[in-house]
């Protein structure tokens, strides 16, 4: 007798994420992993976090260790305000909600925004936890391309107006998983697109802090504050876990009254509340002015891991592989132009000891299969190499195997 499938739809329909499947390699010491998201563990200040958990402890011991108010404590709501001012956000301590990591905030905008078949503009290519998130809230997607530029916000002005698009996501500075920045023209476009349809934007910015090069572009929110009635459609989210440490699982939203409210609620459903303790140690490290300088030094490091594996990408594959323009950020993003699968090379990366993301899993619709996302931040310069070179011998048996074959 065959066993019924349990599950709802939306949750069967999910896909599972290639990153976390190729987490059981990564446990391989001999691996060189050029997949993963990861900050370098090198870089965490475990000092500085040391420091602010016991003075959370010392200072607030009952805020870190009782229930908290769903929007998030206090302490790391006004310290919030201060982070978001040195970006150039103008926030309130009531337009901000707390998150467990800002994946929590793509799945409340979406429960929040959607029903089941409602349309979100994305990207092509998106960041893959995003799919998934909006995907379990039952959205269909349209999607933009993207360029240098980011994403082709143009696109969006030829689309009819239907009352199905509910939200727009994007990652507007250094792109997961392209790397690329949206340019400033396209991000003021996007927002009057926006106003006019009256469709929510999610501008998702883990990454903006981690610039190597170049001039910080206006955030979407930013830009949306200086046009009336602009900001009543515009949402962002941010996270500690690029710029302090991921294990803290702090998030957050900043958001027009309208939805700060009902999001809340959403929240309050689905855990009451993010950690106490982990949000007080959030706002100790804050506020004890040690950010800007492990910024810089995150910052500084990531650029020389970022030129390094651009150089040595170019030098193994020349034109074979094109690399897209980024400032910054964790990722390279790369397309084989001589009709190599990168999911069928995947398989002779991981017999040579290195492994990647295939990049047609972030794609909503119509992927790219000689698409290829390299992560450049958890490896030190010296894996990096080891990893180019792995992946190039991997390249050369795979496009001899694939030429004997034909």
């Amino acid at each position: 007798m065959k066993a019924a499938l349990i599950g709802s739809r939306r949750a069967l329909a999910v896909r599972s994420s290639d990153v976390r499947s190729l987490l059981r390699y990564a446990k391989d010491p001999a691996m060189v992993s050029l997949a993963g998201g990861l900050p370098s563990p090198e870089l965490f200040d475990i000092e500085g976090i040391a420091q602010a958990t016991e003075h959370a402890l010392k200072q607030s011991p009952v805020e870190c260790l009782q229930y908290g108010m769903t929007e998030g404590q206090a302490a790391l709501r006004h310290a919030l305000v201060g982070l978001l001012e040195k970006r150039g956000i103008h926030a309130t301590v009531d337009s901000i909600v707390v998150t467990t990591g800002s994946q929590q905030a793509l799945d409340l905008i979406a429960r929040a925004l959607l029903d089941e078949g409602d349309t979100v503009v994305v990207e092509r290519p998106t960041y893959l936890a995003a799919l998934q998130a909006l995907s379990l809230a039952g959205a269909t997607y349209a999607c933009i391309d993207v360029d240098d530029e980011g994403g082709q916000v143009e696109q969006l002005l030829a689309l009819a107006p239907d009352p199905r698009i509910k939200l727009v996501y994007v990652v507007s500075t250094f792109s997961n998983p392209s790397g690329t920045t949206m340019s400033r023209a396209r991000r003021e476009v996007l927002v009057r697109w926006a106003m006019k349809h009256q469709v929510v934007i999610l501008e998702d910015d883990p990454y903006g802090e981690l610039r190597a090069a170049g001039e910080r572009v206006e955030s979407i929110y930013s830009i949306a504050a200086s046009i009336p009635g602009a900001s009543d459609w515009v949402c962002y989210t941010s996270t500690l876990s690029k710029i302090i440490a991921p294990g803290l699982r702090v998030g957050w939203l900043v958001m027009p009254p309208a939805l700060v409210e009902l999001v809340a609620r959403i929240k309050q459903a689905m855990d009451l509340h993010s950690s106490s303790f982990a949000q007080q140690v959030g706002a100790a490290y804050l506020e004890s002015g040690r950010l800007p300088g492990h910024i810089e030094r995150v910052r500084t490091e990531y650029g020389k891991r970022q030129v390094t594996m651009r150089g040595l990408l170019e030098e193994a594959f020349g034109s074979k592989l094109k690399l897209r323009h980024s400032e910054g950020g964790m990722f390279l993003w790369g397309e084989f132009t001589d009709g190599t699968n990168t999911r069928d090379l995947l398989q002779h990366a991981l017999e040579q000891g290195v492994m990647f993301v295939p990049g047609d899993v972030f794609y909503a619709a119509d992927p790219q299969g000689n698409a290829i996302r390299l992560n450049f931040t958890s490896a030190s310069v010296e894996r990096l190499e080891l990893g180019v070179a792995r992946l190039q011998q991997a390249h050369r048996l795979f496009a001899s195997l694939t030429k004997a074959a034909a």
